[in-house]
């Protein structure tokens, strides 16, 4: 990433031409990853705790948000109170559910899915969503999905968000058992869906796969593999489309 002096910032999303994408990634490395499949030039962008980048190449601004459900949830709405913005996409690398998503894969939110936000029972784990509580699930628009997943030849299901890394087979079955047809787990999109849904901004989730879900095994994890599929995929983001396609919804 090439950086620039920091943008004023002020007023800059005024008119229907100037309607941006803020991708939320957990890590400054996946931010550069996204910014390098941008274009790699970026300015820093005022916010509270700072990591807002916006790419001079694309109408897109970049913040590392931090990692976990809360982290991600706090940053998200501080820049989506700072800045306008059409359309929200989380993004990053995640654990993918063999078989269906490999290492290597790119994913494409059908829902984005607490996994874990609930109460274990008598009777198991019951989601926050069945005690009465809330929701836990955000459903991306369909159109934005398809069009997305068509442009990157990725793979469209359920990403699971945990605030606990999943590391074990049988913790793996368990997930795999409650939530059908999950492709990823990550563990920050849907602390950025519902600070999107708060603004009335729609969402997506983006993951590419750097490791199988199950026992915890480093050696296995293939992050720089993950990071460069990452930098491919904003690369071929028809992100001018999908800003249109949110502006339809």
């Amino acid at each position: 990433m090439t950086a620039h002096a920091p943008a004023d910032g002020r007023n800059e999303q005024s008119g229907p031409g100037r309607a941006r994408l803020l991708v939320v990634v957990a890590v400054p490395a996946e931010a550069e990853a996204v910014l390098r499949g941008l274009g790699g030039t970026a300015a820093a962008l005022p916010l509270p705790g700072g990591g807002l980048h916006r790419a001079q190449d694309a109408p897109v601004d970049v913040l590392a948000g931090g990692v976990g459900p809360a982290a991600s949830a706090a940053a998200t709405a501080a820049a989506l109170g700072a800045h306008d913005y059409a359309l929200v996409v989380s993004a990053g690398i995640a654990g993918g559910f063999a078989p269906h998503a490999p290492v290597g894969a790119t994913v494409l939110a059908a829902a984005i899915v607490a996994a874990d936000l609930g109460a274990e029972t008598g009777d198991g784990f019951a989601d926050v969503t069945e005690l009465g509580f809330g929701t836990v699930r955000h459903t991306p628009p369909a159109a934005a999905v398809a069009r997305a997943a068509g442009a990157l030849g990725a793979l469209t299901g359920p990403v699971l968000t945990v605030s606990t890394v999943t590391g074990s087979a049988r913790r793996a079955a368990e997930l795999a058992a409650r939530h059908p047809g999950a492709l990823a787990e990550a563990m920050e999109g849907f602390g950025v869906a519902e600070a999107a849904a708060r603004h009335g901004v729609p969402v997506l989730e983006l993951r590419t796969v750097s490791n199988p879900v199950g026992p915890r095994d480093r050696a296995a994890w293939r992050i720089g593999q993950a990071l460069g599929a990452l930098e491919a995929a904003f690369a071929a983001l028809p992100v001018t489309e999908l800003i249109e396609e949110a502006g339809r919804g």
